[in-house]
Parts: structure tokens; sequence; C-alpha cells
């Protein structure tokens, strides 16, 4: 895993600042402590910033083609690059080392652009053509690895691996977006292809770029999944779903460095040990994160996997104590990010790096496979709204919705407010405002008049809108899973894993996330995912004699921590000295009072705010970072 960056002219040639590059190559150092290298032109200038996994003395970067006039700067790995590379030397190419890197320039001499469908990996990757004067940037099917871009006043593309690269260019534009705070306090980050930044832009997942002097920067999508071609069948699924995913497993335990894995005692990141533990004859190193509050805690699972399989097994257990890194959190990002979950990963990720170098995760089970719980709820109030026309169901449930109090307090079953609210919206609103980490009247009562005029009315639900309009199914659940691959996989869980692991030089592949892997399973048909009300259904009935019932069946507890009550003691004095702060409260974006009144209700205990006010002092962080 590594870190790249880069700089070309769009509009003459001239001489690249070699010294600049490599100061703000520098701010990834973290994303590659082992190398460094540099190849510069009168076009463009690459960086790189080296983790090494495979061919450790061979795959310094940039790296070429036989004559030196194609170079690649790469993050991530290809995992089928043998196969690639056998290809490619009967077809006359040259190989000079055994680097996954390596393929890539050569599929871009045999293939061009439609090298991309040929790599099973994760990657974000710059090649440039000095024949034809071409710079290549492209982003894995996913988004599992990140690549960002700006051009600046003076006509120089920039792109990196981070943003801090970019921002600590003196030529970006660092001017905030409008829509940036309404899109956060929604989703909990801002989705791509936006950036907290007007003029910073995400590479989408799935997405590339080629560029010329003189050309539009104009990205195309290479990847997309696509609609079923045929069901499988009940027998189908169970008989290839091990073996499906154990070849998404083996490909990625091709390492020549120490590797391992997560394993936080739930279906997916066990699933995922189980199979390695097949694969492999020596003890796999697994590595856990717990707390010390007992209904948060999974370890005691995770520790009946490792004993089952003979891991060699550690854990760690969180308090209120850790959260001293909540300021090293907010730079990990370089923009709000609310996902609280983010501590622990970074925690993980910093104890399984005293073992290992890779470690395999269970990323992805609950989107491929259909295990969260707002899946189902879609589903029954899709049956409702079937049931009643939209002349009916919207005023009464609109008004239902209105009137029923807010209850965080109660049992989960009489918390009926959200769903009379979700009722009343079509398929796609409802879904959003599920999403949200602020629904969407409590995020009017939040902004202030100023910014939401400023707004004219947009919000963030127009992103899910946007992309519901290409869902290859009218299956009412892929269309949500659909949803999810857009924007929740790229925008959080994935950003989340790169982020804390490249800050421990950490490098953490995903097999459940193997696009092959989730062409096949997007067959599965969602009767079989949700059964019984029991999400992941296929999954886990295929699972049956390498997970005990007690694992596969217990409720999914998340990787969350207990904010509510850190808030209404440990972090209490935080809340108040961020949250109300002068940059929070001169920011044009809140309504004083109502940043106050949420506060003094959560301490109180009179409701819970918990997830909100962590996503508030995330960003209280960030527009601390942005004042001169």
């Amino acid at each position: 895993m590594c870190g790249i960056a880069g700089i070309m002219n769009l509009q003459h040639a001239d001489q690249i600042d070699s010294r600049l590059l490599q100061h703000i190559n520098r701010l990834q150092r973290h994303r590659g402590p082992d190398d460094e290298g540099y190849y510069f032109d009168e076009w463009v200038g690459l960086a790189h910033r080296r983790l090494s996994i495979i061919d450790l003395s061979g795959g310094h970067q940039p790296l070429f083609n036989e004559d030196h006039t194609i170079a690649v700067v790469f993050n991530g790995e290809i995992y089928n690059f043998n196969a690639l590379a056998s290809e490619l030397k009967q077809l006359g190419h040259q190989f000079r080392t055994l680097s996954d890197t390596e393929v890539i320039v050569h599929a871009w001499e045999q293939w061009g652009t439609d090298c991309l469908s040929r790599f099973r990996g994760m990657f974000a990757f710059a090649l440039w053509d000095k024949n034809t004067h071409t710079l290549f940037l492209a982003r894995d099917r996913l988004g599992k690895k990140p690549l960002f871009y700006t051009v600046t006043p003076k006509g120089q593309l920039l792109f990196a691996s981070e943003m801090k690269v970019l921002l600590a260019h003196p030529d970006t534009d660092c001017t905030l977006r409008t829509e940036m705070a309404e899109e956060y306090f929604m989703f909990g980050y801002i989705p791509d292809p936006f950036t907290a930044y007007r003029n910073i832009f995400k590479l989408p997942a799935g997405h590339a770029l080629t560029l010329q002097p003189g050309s539009q920067i104009s990205p195309f999508q290479y990847w997309d999944l696509a609609a079923p071609a045929s069901e499988l069948t009940w027998h189908q699924t169970q008989e290839s779903l091990i073996e499906q995913l154990r070849e998404a497993v083996r490909i990625r335990m091709v390492s020549d460095v120490p590797l391992g894995a997560f394993l936080s005692g739930g279906v997916d990141s066990s699933a995922v040990v189980a199979l390695m533990s097949e694969l492999q004859s020596n003890p796999i190193n697994t590595c856990a994160i717990g707390f010390n509050e007992a209904r948060f805690d999974e370890t005691r699972y995770a520790r009946q996997i490792a004993d089952r399989y003979r891991t060699t097994h550690q854990a760690q257990q969180i308090s209120a104590q850790d959260v001293s890194l909540i300021e090293v959190l907010g730079r990990l990002y370089d923009e709000p990010f609310a996902d609280d979950s983010a501590l622990p990963t970074f925690l993980v990720c910093q104890l399984a790096r005293k073992r290992v170098t890779v470690a395999l995760s269970g990323d992805g089970g609950d989107e491929v496979f259909a295990g969260y719980r707002r899946y189902r709820f879609h589903l029954a109030e899709q049956k409702v709204r079937g049931m009643l026309p939209s002349s009916i169901r919207q005023p009464v449930f609109g008004f239902l919705g209105q009137v029923y109090p807010k209850a965080d307090w109660a049992p989960q079953r009489f918390r009926a407010k959200t769903t009379f609210q979700s009722l009343a919206l079509d398929a796609v609103d409802a879904y959003a405002n599920t999403l949200s980490k602020i629904r969407y009247q409590d995020r009017q009562s939040l902004f202030s008049s100023g910014y939401r005029h400023k707004l004219s009315g947009y919000t963030g639900h127009e992103i899910l809108r946007q992309h519901a309009l290409n869902a290859p199914t009218d299956d009412p659940l892929k269309q949500v899973q659909y949803l999810d691959f857009k924007t929740w996989l790229p925008g959080d869980i994935l950003t989340k894993v790169d982020r804390a692991s490249m800050a421990n030089s950490l490098e953490v592949r995903a097999p459940l996330l193997d696009h092959q892997l989730l062409e096949w399973a997007f067959r599965i048909p969602s009767k079989d995912n949700i059964r019984k009300q029991e999400g992941k259904y296929s999954f886990k009935k295929a699972l049956e004699s390498y997970l005990p019932e007690d694992i596969l069946y217990r409720p999914k507890m998340g990787f969350s921590m207990p904010l509510a009550h850190w808030f209404r003691h440990q972090l209490q004095p935080m809340l108040h000295e961020q949250v109300l702060s002068p940059v929070m409260l001169d920011s044009g974006f809140f309504v004083p009072e109502q940043l106050k009144k949420m506060i003094t209700e959560h301490t109180s205990s009179q409701r819970d705010h918990g997830v909100a006010l962590w996503s508030l002092l995330m960003f209280a962080q960030f527009l601390g970072r942005q004042a001169p």
C-alpha cells in the first residue's frame, strides 16, 4: 500500500517544481514509509511513497516500461498480476521485476484504457505515456483506494492519495463548498465526487480520467454493478458461496511480509479467519478491539473464534481515556467525517501493525449479503407503500410523524416517529431519512436561516436520487444495496479503513468486496438474503459448518462507541468547549441556541443526541483547522 501524487501542466510545457512536489508528497509519508521516488519531464511530475508488500527489492516506483516512455505510480494491489504477467509475456512484453505494479504499464501498452477490465484488485494509479502526452488516472471499482484532484488557477492539475497533499500546494483553492455542511450532516461524510472544498474533487469509484494538454477534465465510468442476467437458485447459492469466498480470500493472502486478520467476533471477520485457517498451515495472527462497557464489547466472541481456529490472538480494550485520539482522527480525514467507529478502527490497525504489515478484514459482508437492519426496515416500509396510494399515505403518515413524540428513551418498537416520517416519503427519500446522521427536519432546525438561504432548497437527498436513476434493477432491496455501493461504502466504510490503516502503515484487504464475488452475489435473490427477518440469511446458512450458532445468529452489535454515556460524563467538557466554540457559533452555519439546546437535552438525559453531537464535534474540529 502506498501514496501517490503528481502535477501536470494542462496548457503548455514548463518546468515542474520538483522541490515543491517532494515537499507535499512527504506529507503522506505514513502511507509509504519504506521508500520514495519521483519522475519529472516538461509536462508532468510523478511522486510515490512506498509501503513494501510484494517484491520488496524490485518494486521501486515510478516504474517504467522497456524504453522508459511509460511511467506509473500505483497505490494498491493487483491480485491476478501473475496471470496477467504470463499473458503479457506471451504477447512479447519484457518484465524486469516481480512486482504487480509492472503489469500496469504493459497492460496499458497492450490494451489501453481497457486494461482496467482485466485488473482484479484495489488500486488508484497515475500513468504517464510520454509518446502521446497522455496522463491516465484510475480508481478501483468499489473505491477502496482514494484519489483526489484539483486544477489550479495557473493551469496545473494536482492529484494525490490524500487531500492534505493538495491543500499544502500554494496554488490550491481552499474555498469551502456551500453544500458541504448539508451533505455532511446528512451522510456523516461528503459523498463522491465532492469534497468539503469547492474546487477539489474525488475521482469516483469505478471511474478513470484520461488527460492530454489542452483537453477537458471529464472522468468516465468503466465499471458499474449490472443487473443480474439470471438469479441463482438456493441450491446454487449454497453449493458455490464458500468456494467463491475461499478464492477471494486465497488471492489476498499473497504477501512477502507478515499477514494477519481483524477478528471482531462478528460473522464477516469470523468467516474470513475460518477460511484463512484452511489455506494456511501456520496460526493466523488475529486482533480485536473491545470496550470496557459490556454491551458494546464483542471481544469474548472474537476469543471464541480465535480458540476454535487456534489463531495467535491479541485484544485491547478502549475506554473514554482513548478519546485523546480524537484530534488525531480529525487530521486524518482532511474534511469532516462522522463515523464514530473511526476511533476503534484506528486502534485495531495500530494493534495489528505490531505484528503484521497486511491484514484481511470482514468489510463488505453487510452490503454484499444484505445484513443491515435498515434493509429489513426498508422492505417492511415498502410493503406499506405498496398497499396505500400516495394521496392517502403522505398526509396520514406525515401528520402522524409530526405529532408522535420523539422517544429516544423507549424500546425500539415504540420509536415510531421516524417510521411514520419515512412512510410519508417515496422510497429514495425514505432511505435518505433512514441513513441520515441528523434527519432533514432536525437539520432545518439546526441550520441558520442564512445558511438555508444559501442552499436554495438543495438537500443531500439529491445525491441519492441521482444514483437511484442508474440503479440496474427495480428490486427494492437491491436498489438500496446499490445506493450503498455508490455512497456509504466508498464514502464511509472504505474511507475510514483506508485512512486508519495508512496512518499506521498497514495494508488492509477486504475479500468480501472482491468485485467478482460481488457480481456473483448480486445474483442471489433478495428473498434468500433476508428471510424470516434474518439478514445475510444465505451467507449465514452457508457458514453453519464453519461458525457456531451464537456467532451466526446473535443480534448484530456493530463497531461503534458508547457515545451517549461518554458525552454525559467524561466528554461533556469537550462538547461545551468545542461545539460551543466561537468558530462554531460564528460560522454562519448554525442557530447557536439550537446547539446549546442539544447539549443540554443530551447531558440531562432528556434526549439521546449522541450521534448528532459526535458529528458536530468532528465538524467543529474541521472548522478549527480552517482558521488562519
